[in-house]
């Protein structure tokens, strides 16, 4: 049995083709082992560990739903485009008119409830307690 364990070490000992090595190729092999095993469970271990595996799928979930909702929003923006396009070629020009001055005014009364906070102030606080009162009323 000796005998077996010993040709068995000195056929490991020798080189592909029977040659012999020396011990600083042996050292080499024994590193590059060393290196590949330590890789080899480092990635086992990365696999093991939940925690970061979740966080790691989480991470690339996000990172999707990012990429979506910045082509929705692409796409509602180009639509939103195309159809203000058309309603403004297919609508009159007093239409366009109209929501223009609409628009001057509700700018006009937010400057002015800037301007005079206390009476706008004062002229809400009248219209809730009307509706509070018609509310109680009611009852």
């Amino acid at each position: 049995m000796a005998t077996e364990r010993n040709k068995t070490t000195t056929d490991a000992a020798a080189g592909k083709g029977g040659e012999e090595r020396s011990p600083e190729q042996i050292q080499a092999e024994i590193e590059a082992t060393r290196e590949e095993m330590g890789d080899t469970v480092a990635e086992v271990a990365d696999k093991a560990d939940v925690k970061k595996q979740a966080k790691r799928k989480a991470s690339e979930t996000k990172a999707k739903a990012a990429a979506k909702k910045d082509e929705v929003k692409q796409k509602a923006t180009a639509q939103k485009d195309a159809v203000t396009g058309k309603v403004k070629e297919a609508s009159p020009d007093s239409a366009q008119q109209a929501a223009a001055v609409g628009q001057q005014a509700a700018a006009q009364a937010t400057q002015t409830a800037r301007q005079n906070p206390v009476p706008t102030a004062a002229i809400g606080a009248f219209v809730g307690g009307l509706v509070i009162g018609w509310t109680l009323g009611r009852r």
